[in-house]
């Protein structure tokens, strides 16, 4: 019988969150073990009070790729979320490019 999900819970991110996994989630991802995690999923399963499963990919901040699939038992307390884009503009702070249709050409051209 499948599970259905367990409303929101305060401070737990959702699929699609950018969130900071590093000393302050569990003592295992202190120093440079620290990563940022795309989450794909919550588990929704009891745990203990104040902790969650996550699941995701890490992503290398520096090119934003996704590198490697990882399933995280971390603190709910201590995730940092980057703020999510508002797709307004894009990294450079230009406007997005919007599809005005084909080139026009002149003729002879």
């Amino acid at each position: 019988m499948p599970r259905t999900p367990s409303p929101h819970r305060p401070g737990v991110p959702a699929p699609g969150d950018l969130v900071l996994i590093d000393h302050r989630t569990s003592v295992q991802f202190a120093g440079e073990r620290a990563l940022w995690l795309r989450v794909t999923s919550v588990d929704d399963r009891p745990t203990y009070d104040g902790w969650v499963w996550l699941t995701g990919y890490s992503i290398n901040q520096a090119t934003g790729e996704a590198m490697a699939r990882r399933e995280v038992f971390v603190r709910i307390a201590g995730l940092r979320l980057q703020p999510r884009k508002t797709g307004s503009t894009t990294t450079a702070g230009t406007p997005p490019r919007r599809n005005a249709g084909p080139a026009r050409r002149g003729r002879g051209v």
